[in-house]
């Protein structure tokens, strides 16, 4: 497959060829440290850019670290690493991978696992965020891989338990695939982007994405559970974070998934029914279950500890927000930055379209937002500029942006 250089594709096979088992067939997984040791080195005389992915088991397991690190590179083929089976000792991979590039697809997925195990790219490029920056509409990598090279992975695995062992076979071939094209598309996309001028714009999103620190833990996580505005007094929101506390202890001591040792619809129902007793708590949905009933104390101790709060211990209704108000509200609370965010939506929006970029990339969103509640006192391209580099904007985004945000930042109010 060609490209017309804008994102857009031209049709050059008619049909992809389907890839259901990696070019060089199965390989091993590798389990003990000699077998390690060989392949490391092999992998650091190799040649070019080297593609790396893992599987994780989401939804199963507590931890979100890696059961599975993938990675290829040009001379040497795949190599599949069971990094439990080494209990997490890969220093030799580590070295090898030392000073290459390291291509991944969706690399904020994997960074924070393959950083558990000292795995820490040098340098990085992300094939689903330049598929993003180059137009691309959809940026799956089946998605680019069939536009771009012509080509069907197979797939089907991507959520499972990827902690269990042994692997089967097709779940191998998975995991091998998910590597397999990741460097020539990786120079696909390279291409496109240096077709339409963005290059330079993606490696500094890649530097950034690679040297981003770890995200904040949340203050208030319980705060997340699906169902939440449901409970609506202060009492039901202290149901929920006891229970929501007790589950996710169970969890961390079992590492086991929480959902999977009681969902959150299950939380919502026993804080808005309140059960007076253990009995009246087994007749709720989900808790009429074996499993359940084995935990019935553990979830009455929990709303046991809920009620007996003092009116002073109780959680605030309304949760912590250290940023401006929802923007549906702006109009009643600021009618002034509510004109402000409207027309700075409206100019980046167009400057996105101009450039062929998703809004979201041009300018973090939550960005835009904090900006236009609180502009900057001097409203100077310099001093907006200077605005969007403490809050995270990149060279190419504030070059792109500035001017424009700071003539709608002196919108005012339609009169009525």
């Amino acid at each position: 497959m060609g490209t017309t250089g804008n994102g857009d594709t031209e049709q050059v096979r008619s049909d992809p060829v389907l890839l259901t088992e990696p070019s060089g067939g199965t390989p091993q997984v590798v389990t003990d440290p000699r077998t390690l040791a060989d392949v490391s080195a092999a992998i650091a005389a190799g040649q070019g850019p080297i593609a790396v992915d893992t599987e994780r088991a989401s939804g199963y397991r507590y931890s979100q670290r890696a059961y599975l690190v993938q990675v290829r590179r040009e001379g040497v083929g795949t190599v599949l690493v069971d990094p439990v089976a080494l209990d997490d000792r890969i220093e030799p991979l580590i070295a090898a991978l030392r000073g290459a590039e390291w291509v991944l697809h969706a690399a904020s997925q994997d960074l924070p696992c393959l950083d558990e195990l000292g795995l820490r790219p040098d340098r990085l490029f992300d094939t689903e965020l330049a598929g993003r920056l180059a137009g691309f509409e959809r940026v799956a990598l089946g998605t680019l891989v069939e536009l771009l090279l012509g080509f069907r992975l197979e797939k089907g695995h991507g959520a499972a338990d990827w902690s269990h062992r042994p692997l089967p076979l097709d779940w191998l071939n998975y995991a091998a695939l998910d590597v397999e094209l990741l460097v020539p598309l990786r120079d696909a996309l390279e291409a496109e982007l240096t077709a339409q001028g963005k290059l330079d714009w993606a490696l500094e999103e890649f530097e950034a994405l690679r040297t981003a620190p770890p995200p904040q833990p949340r203050a208030e996580p319980w705060r997340r559970t699906s169902g939440i505005h449901r409970v609506r007094t202060p009492r039901g929101l202290a149901a929920v974070r006891s229970l929501w506390e007790a589950r996710d202890g169970l969890a961390r001591q079992r590492d086991i998934a929480p959902g999977r040792i009681l969902p959150d619809s299950a939380i919502v129902h026993a804080a808005v029914d309140a059960p007076a007793d253990e009995a009246g708590l087994l007749q709720l949905p989900v808790f009429r279950g074996r499993a359940q009933r084995r935990l019935a104390d553990t979830w009455m101790r929990a709303l046991r500890d809920a009620a007996e709060l003092s009116r002073r211990e109780l959680p605030d209704p309304s949760p912590p927000n250290d940023g401006p108000p929802p923007p549906n509200r702006w109009a009643d609370k600021d009618p002034a930055a509510a004109a402000r965010l409207a027309a700075a939506r409206a100019a980046l929006a167009a400057i996105a379209e101009a450039n062929r970029l998703p809004l979201e990339n041009l300018l973090q969103p939550d960005l835009v937002r904090r900006t236009c509640w609180e502009p900057p006192a001097e409203l100077s391209e310099e001093a907006v500029t200077a605005a969007l580099r403490a809050g995270g904007a990149r060279g190419w985004q504030i070059a792109l942006t500035a001017s424009s945000l700071t003539e709608a930042l002196r919108a005012t109010p339609a009169e009525r």
